[in-house]
């Protein structure tokens, strides 16, 4: 049982809070009046005997108390806001037909939830599922082979195709463990050991190679790799080292105790990942599809990566509509 006084509203007042770092904020957050977010933030400090928000700073901290409840009530509300999510938002019962399409950096988690959410929601549909690297789903969408689509970004716009962002994917850079400090750090390791590259055809290839032009860094074109997880178990035995995101780097879980992942030591950049529609759908089925993977990926991708890699914290993160 909640302890009298602890009130949902005054969860989410709280998060909003710790967000913004400013009742203003947090009001703008909420939607709520700049009084009432105090009012709500001194009826929960009362009711849980412990202040969680340093007054007398501007911007706002929390306290030591503040920052572990701030854990809890983050997950609570995610909880919530993932199950309201699964019983109201994934209402398609009235479609005939529904081809998706995945970027199959999502195949060990979030595909298998979000496919069975659907599935219990489209009950008298014709459902087609496809997997593939970004580029092969975005070349499915493009040619009306697809309804709907999840897949990183190329940054253009699509005839016919309205884009809907879901998260910011940083790139991060990813070696065998103990690695770095062997060679004593991340530029010299990227001097010493041969560069373990994705396959140029593919998006997230393109992306890197784009990107370290820019930043006028040449590698040794010794390995292109077409499959991810093919390119993690070289980077897992040492062959080499390589720059890939935390979607990608979460989705090699088994190679996890014998690698280790860092900030790219340049510029830093990120992909983003959407969900793509056909202009022709109605608006509000790929608008709720996009809020429950939001949720998805957020429970089942970025809280398990910011704890594991707490400085990906602000940069890995999903986006708003």
């Amino acid at each position: 049982m909640l302890i009298k006084g602890v009130t949902l509203k005054g969860l989410e007042v709280f998060e909003a809070l710790a967000r913004a770092g400013s009742v203003a904020g947090a009001a703008e957050i909420t939607g709520l009046s700049q009084p009432a977010v105090s009012q709500q933030m001194r009826n929960l400090e009362a009711a849980l005997g412990a202040e969680l928000v340093d007054h007398g700073r501007r911007p706002m901290q929390l306290t030591p108390a503040g920052r572990a409840y701030l854990n809890r009530t983050q997950s609570v509300l995610s909880q919530l806001r993932l199950a309201q999510s699964e019983l109201t938002v994934m209402d398609l019962s009235h479609l005939s037909q529904l081809s998706l399409g995945i970027i199959d950096d999502f195949d060990n988690d979030l595909t298998p939830r979000l496919v069975t959410m659907l599935a219990e929601s489209l009950s008298t549909c014709r459902f087609k599922l496809t997997t593939a690297p970004s580029h092969e789903i975005s070349a499915e969408m493009a040619a009306g082979r697809l309804h709907i689509a999840i897949a990183a970004s190329s940054g253009e716009a699509m005839p016919g195709v309205v884009e809907y962002p879901l998260v910011r994917d940083p790139f991060i850079l990813v070696c065998q463990k103990g690695a770095l400090a062997r060679a004593g750090g991340a530029e010299a390791l990227m001097a010493q050991e041969p560069m373990l590259k994705y396959d140029q055809a593919q998006r997230i290839g393109a992306q890197i190679e784009a990107h370290l032009k820019h930043q006028n860094l040449h590698f040794e074109e010794r390995f292109e790799i077409g499959a991810h997880l093919s390119l993690m178990t070289l980077v897992a035995r040492g062959v080499g080292w390589g720059i890939t995101t935390p979607l990608g780097y979460m989705r090699a879980g088994r190679f996890h105790d014998q690698m280790e992942a860092h900030p790219v030591p340049f510029q830093p950049f990120a992909r983003t990942i959407s969900l793509f529609a056909s202009s022709d759908w109605a608006d509000k089925v790929p608008r709720d599809v996009a809020q429950t993977t939001r949720m998805l990926v957020n429970e089942m991708v970025i809280a398990p990566a910011w704890q594991q890699l707490p400085w990906l914290k602000g940069n890995l993160r999903v986006l708003d509509l």
